[in-house]
Parts: structure tokens; C-alpha cells; sequence
């Protein structure tokens, strides 16, 4: 009953839009933190430090006794931060109506809660034992609960929870597919868990729209509805969304520094530096508000100052992100044609890695030489790296340098060269690298039509959580085929349907395919969007950088050409020839 009672009146609370009940679930996950007691442990302490960590600014401790058929009730609301009593709060209710009794309690906390999912003591007993127990045990409990309220969402969501921890993917699906829920929150809660499995994410945006309605003082939905966004690069869904979040808990410095990426995507750069400047002011010693302030200003275009700021983040932390914003300088400067200080910028990085003992600062002075366009003196020196490191501690070093040199090679137009890289890439590889090598070793295939492509990355990607990823590899290997019409046709699926759940640099990979194919303004319009410089040169993804840069600014020349715009093409090819040329 205790349980009970903390359960149903959070849940009723969950509609009122001027508060925000921290359900048990998140209490209990932070709990995990923090040494957890039995979610069934008594004493007003059990729970106090996991809200205080949380922000908690009301509290409610409650006690009850059953007498004469009748179960009493209080709950007395407390300030934490002066240990003052607000309110005390009772109720009554015959002996098996408690979620009469917690529904009557919340309703008095505020006006505008809701009703719970369910009025049967058996539906409500069954459920609320079945939480103290692990997922398996609580199966048979949640289909009873089910059984006495067809309509008890909470029930059809642990079902459904017990069956995906069995692996049991469809029986999850189904018992979602037929479930029922009375109350609007639990039902948009079924509708986003059904389309989660699905993979269906224009479902889970509804999904999640009906939940911030139904629920609209909960930042956690809020925030998911903003990290969704985000992901469809839905800017201005994505801004409304975690400002919501701030409201309710002002001082979450992720969802901040989310909020100053997706307003300088929506083009208010105001926002975005304010909120990036609070986020300082909470954490001055962090170097990531800094870092976040210099991808915002390159966002919005301007340079200088994102040069500014990645190297102001790296005078605060030089160890913030391995040095990597002294690289982040460096790539700015390329992009604003100033070689010089680029390549400048470049040496302090790899010099100060060497100095701090990183035994892949070699590789990055070989990178750094690939995409200023000195690919002779690149592959020479990462091939050294490579031969270098073959034995011993190294040899996932050189596994993931011949990786790179085999991508070269493909880039290069070499799939013979590629292919002996990355067989001995393969033999060397580790935990660490054998990503690199299995995705680079597909991509060597011999070229083939595109029916082919797909087939071959079926057999590898056989999961059906790795679509997203076996749709990208494909398409990179059509696109080094030179086949883009149906790389495009991937690559807009991805980009459309995963946002920026997708690669790096997937807008420019799709508008160079446009490109390609005659599709000058919609390629414009993707190969405008900034280039954000990968925060680690080496790892998965950036293997891949320079498959699109400074190759955009050759694009978006030839585009500017058949576009008309010849002024703008020029500046464009020219900033291409200074940083490909090797100067």
C-alpha cells in the first residue's frame, strides 16, 4: 500500500501543468548512483537524497494505517531546504480503495492532476507487487493486472518490458499492438514504446507530442521530445522542447548546451551564445561551453570567432577532448584560407601530443598531411607508422593506420592497394580497430551493380539494428563506384529518417550526389550547411572526413556554376585549391 500511495499520486500529478512530480522510476535510477536501499525500505530517509540530487524543492513524506475497514492517510509536504512543514494533507477510503485515497491526496497537492490508469484494488495490487520484482517474475503479475483492467496501461508496458528482456521482440510488439490505456499520458507512453520497437520515428515524434500535452510539467519528456528533434534536425521543435526542460530544471548544463547547437541550426545565434554563456557561468572550469560556443559561431558562419573559442577552450583544458580543439582551430583556419596559421596550429597539436606521450600523434600529422593535399607525404609517413607498429603493443595502431591508408587508397582510386591494406588491417586488429577494418574491407570489394552492393551488405550487417549503418556503407561504396543516383537514394533515406543519428558529413555525401545527378538546388541547399570538425581525427567515423572535406568547397562551386552564381564559385574553387593543393 505505502508503494501504492508514492505511485498513484505521482502518476495523478504527472497532468498538472504548474509542477513537476519526480516519479519513483527516476528516483530509483539515481538511486543506483548513489548506494540504493529496497524500493521497499521504509523511513523518510530512504528516498530524501536521491530528490535532493535531483533538484526536489517540495517534498512529500507519507504514513497510513488501515482501522475498521478504512484505510487513513496523510502526507505532509516539507521545504528541504528549510526542513519546515508547507502543508499536511489527509484523507480516507474504504480499505481497498487506495488509489481513491492517493488520487484524493494529489488532487489536493493541485487542481489539475489527473486520474489514475486504473480504479481496481486487484489490478493495482498485482502491479504494484509485480515492481518489486525482477522483469521475468513479474510477467505473470502484469498479465493479471491486465486480466482484471484491460484498460491499466502501466501493465502492458512492464508485459511488454519482461518479454524484450527475454529477447522476445514480437511478443513485446503484440502485447503493445493490443494494448488499451484510459489515461491519455499512459496511452501516448504505449503509442512511443510500440513505435520505438518499430523504428518508426514520425510515430514516436506524435507519440511524444501527445505525451508533453498530457504531461506538460515533465522534463523528461520534454527532453526526449528535443533529442528526437534534434535528430530530424527539427530545430525550432528541437529549441521549444528543451527550453521547456529549463523551466522545470534551469540548471542542466547537457540539455543547455544541446539547446545552443540546435537554436544556432535554427538561425537565432543570440540564443544559442546565451545559453552556451549560462552553461559557462555554471561550470566555469569546463571547457566544453567554450568548445560548444566555437561549433556555433562555425555554424553561423562565423570563423574567426570559432577559432577564438576553440582555442580559448584549449588555454582553459588542454586535455578537454585529447587537445582536439587545437585541431578544431586548425581546420577553421583552412576554412577561412589561411593555410599558414592552419598548418601552424596543426604542428602545436600533433607536438603537443607527442609531448604528452600519445602514441598517435604520428598518424595525426599523416591525416593532417591528406587533407591539405599532400597525399604522397601522407601515405608515406602513415605507412611508416604502420610498418612501425606491426609488433608488439602497437599493433591495433597499425591495424587502424592500414585501415585509413586502405580508405586512402579507395579515395585514391586503388582498390587492388586497398584491398592488401586492409587484409593485413584485419590480421592486426583488436577490440579497438577491427571496426575499421571490417567496414574499409567491404568497402574494397570489387565493384559491382547495385543490387550487388546491397547484398553484400546484407550478409555483413545482418542485424536490424545496424540498417542505418549498413544503408551508409552502401552507399559509400556506390559513391565510390561513381554510381550516385542510387547512392542519393540511401543516403536521403538515412539522412531524412535518421538525422543526426547518421554519419558525419552525411549532407554533403547526399548533396555531392545531387550534384552529380542534376539536382543543383536541392544539393545548394545541403552543401551550405557548416562542417563541423570531428573532435577526434582517427576514430570510426572521421576515417571518413576526408571523403567530403575540402571536397565541399568543390561542390558547392560546381553547384554555385550551374546555379549561376560564378562570383561565389570562385571563392569556392580557390578556397578548394589552397587547402587540396598542400600549400
Amino acid at each position: 500500500m505505502g508503494r501504492a500511495f508514492s505511485e498513484v499520486i505521482s502518476a495523478d500529478l504527472a497532468a498538472a501543468p504548474d509542477l513537476y512530480a519526480i516519479p519513483s522510476s527516476r528516483l530509483h535510477n539515481i538511486d543506483r548512483s548513489l548506494g540504493a536501499r529496497p524500493v521497499t525500505a521504509p523511513g523518510i530517509s530512504t528516498e530524501r537524497t536521491a530528490a535532493l540530487a535531483l533538484g526536489a524543492t517540495l517534498m512529500g513524506y507519507g504514513d497510513y494505517f488501515v482501522r475498521q475497514g478504512t484505510v487513513h492517510a496523510r502526507l505532509t509536504l516539507q521545504d528541504p531546504r528549510t526542513q519546515k512543514t508547507v502543508k499536511v494533507l489527509e484523507t480516507q477510503a474504504p480499505a481497498g480503495e487506495v488509489a481513491q485515497a492517493a488520487g484524493r491526496l494529489a488532487h489536493d497537492i493541485s487542481p489539475h492532476a489527473g486520474d489514475y490508469g486504473t480504479a481496481n484494488a486487484a489490478a493495482l495490487n498485482d502491479y504494484i507487487t509485480a515492481l518489486e520484482l525482477p522483469n521475468a517474475a513479474a510477467a505473470p503479475l502484469a498479465q493479471k493486472a491486465i486480466a482484471s483492467d484491460p484498460g491499466f496501461g502501466p501493465a502492458y508496458l512492464m508485459l511488454a518490458s519482461a518479454k524484450l528482456q527475454q529477447q522476445d521482440r514480437a511478443g513485446a510488439l503484440a502485447v503493445l499492438d493490443g494494448a488499451h490505456a484510459k489515461s491519455p499520458i499512459e496511452a501516448a507512453r504505449i503509442e512511443l514504446e510500440r513505435s520505438t520497437l518499430r523504428g518508426d520515428n514520425a510515430g514516436r515524434l506524435r507519440a511524444l507530442e501527445a505525451a508533453v500535452k498530457a504531461a506538460p510539467g515533465d522534463p523528461e519528456t520534454w527532453r526526449s521530445l528535443g533529442e528526437l528533434s534534434y535528430a530530424l534536425r527539427q530545430y525550432p521543435r528541437t529549441v521549444t522542447a528543451y527550453q521547456k526542460v529549463l523551466a522545470i530544471e534551469p540548471n542542466d548544463v547537457n540539455v543547455m548546451n544541446q539547446l545552443g547547437y540546435a537554436a544556432a541550426y535554427a538561425g537565432n545565434l543570440e540564443l544559442a551564445l546565451a545559453t552556451l554563456r549560462k552553461y559557462a557561468e555554471l561550470q566555469p572550469k569546463n571547457s566544453n561551453p567554450v568548445d560548444s560556443t566555437g561549433d556555433v559561431e562555425l555554424i553561423a558562419g562565423r570563423i574567426d570567432d570559432a577559432t577564438k573559442s576553440y582555442l580559448a577552450a584549449y588555454q582553459k583544458d588542454a586535455t578537454f577532448l585529447g587537445g582536439a580543439d587545437l585541431m578544431k582551430a586548425a581546420v577553421s583556419r583552412l576554412m577561412a584560407g589561411d593555410i599558414a596559421h592552419a598548418n601552424e596550429l596543426a604542428k602545436q597539436f600533433v607536438d603537443a601530443r607527442s609531448a604528452a606521450h600519445d602514441a598517435t600523434a604520428p598518424q595525426s600529422a599523416a591525416e593532417w598531411l591528406w587533407i591539405t593535399g599532400r597525399h604522397q607525404d601522407a601515405y608515406a609517413e602513415l605507412a611508416s607508422f604502420a610498418k612501425a607498429n606491426e609488433s608488439g603493443p602497437g599493433r591495433e595502431l597499425a591495424s587502424r593506420a592500414y585501415s585509413e591508408l586502405g580508405m586512402w587508397s579507395l579515395l585514391s582510386g586503388d582498390r587492388d592497394a586497398a584491398n592488401q591494406l586492409v587484409q593485413k588491417a584485419g590480421a592486426l586488429s583488436g577490440p579497438n580497430s577491427a571496426g575499421n577494418a571490417i567496414l574499409v574491407r567491404f568497402l574494397a570489394q570489387p565493384t559491382a551493380a547495385p543490387p550487388e552492393w546491397k547484398q553484400r551488405a546484407a550478409q555483413l550487417f545482418r542485424n536490424p539494428a545496424q540498417q542505418v549503418l549498413r544503408d551508409e556503407m552502401t552507399a559509400y561504396a556506390l559513391m565510390l563506384d561513381k554510381q550516385y543516383a542510387p547512392a542519393g537514394e540511401l543516403l536521403r533515406a538515412v539522412y531524412e529518417n535518421n538525422g543526426t543519428g547518421a554519419g558525419e558529413g552525411i549532407n554533403v555525401l547526399l548533396g555531392w550526389c545531387y550534384a552529380e545527378t542534376g539536382r543543383a538546388p536541392e544539393a545548394g541547399q545541403l552543401l551550405g550547411q557548416a562542417v563541423i570538425p570531428p573532435s577526434a581525427i582517427g576514430e570510426l567515423v572521421p576515417v571518413y572526413f576526408p571523403m567530403y572535406f575540402p571536397r565541399v568547397y568543390q561542390l558547392r562551386a560546381q553547384v554555385e556554376d550551374r546555379q549561376g552564381d560564378h562570383s561565389s564559385a570562385d571563392k569556392n574553387r580557390a578556397l578548394y585549391r589552397a587547402i587540396a593543393g598542400g600549400k
